[in-house]
């Protein structure tokens, strides 16, 4: 994790020195978060709101091109009716559904490329390298943590629109490509997902 960091770092610091005759803008942002999982083992979803917070950087590359690295502090998760697949004894009843709870905090590391479409409006795509700081499973009054993968990457589809030369507001789809869960711990394939609104100021 690390070495994925410093490497991160190290592109955002030479791209910065590259386009230094440019004027590079930096910023702060905050948001809400609309997120959910796949899962076949909770049914009933229900999108848990959260928020997002961090700072950024606009790299130019000419009028209609720029990089935005972005780094992040996120809140996700999910509300449902969990499905225990297990059994009290061979051939006998199902455990019912119960309501569980799930929080997961990331700090996030996007890399987005902005495409201006239009002026003061741009179609923004690129990887997120997330990095997980906190999990934790509540079901009921008990609380479960420590099953979650450190690293998650990810991706993420949106669209910017920059109200005057120094405010914005976004809205973005974010979609994880790895698995959320240890496979230690969950045998099924799960990944967050969800959307992202928020606005920002550029200094």
């Amino acid at each position: 994790m690390k070495k994925t960091i410093l490497l991160i770092s190290l592109t955002i610091l030479t791209l910065t020195t590259a386009k230094s005759q440019e004027k590079i803008q930096f910023g702060v942002k905050a948001g809400f978060n609309f997120t959910n999982i796949t899962s076949d083992f909770l049914i009933e979803k229900e999108y848990k709101t959260g928020f997002h917070i961090g700072v950024l950087a606009e790299i130019p590359f000419g009028a209609k091109f720029s990089l935005q690295p972005e780094i992040l502090y996120s809140t996700q998760g999910v509300k449902g009716n969990e499905i225990l697949l297990t059994v009290h004894f061979p051939g006998g009843p199902a455990y019912p559904p119960f309501s569980a709870e799930y929080k997961l905090d990331y700090i996030q590391v996007p890399i987005l490329a902005k495409f201006y479409l239009f002026k003061n409006f741009s179609l923004d795509i690129g990887p997120s390298f997330n990095f997980l700081v906190n999990i934790e499973e509540t079901r009921g009054s008990v609380s479960i943590s420590d099953f979650g993968n450190n690293f998650e990457f990810g991706g993420i589809l949106g669209i910017s629109y920059k109200l005057k030369s120094d405010l914005f507001g976004s809205i973005r789809y974010t979609k994880g490509f790895t698995d959320v869960f240890d496979r230690d711990y969950f045998t099924e394939n799960v990944k967050n997902y969800g959307f992202l609104i928020g606005i920002g100021y550029l200094f």
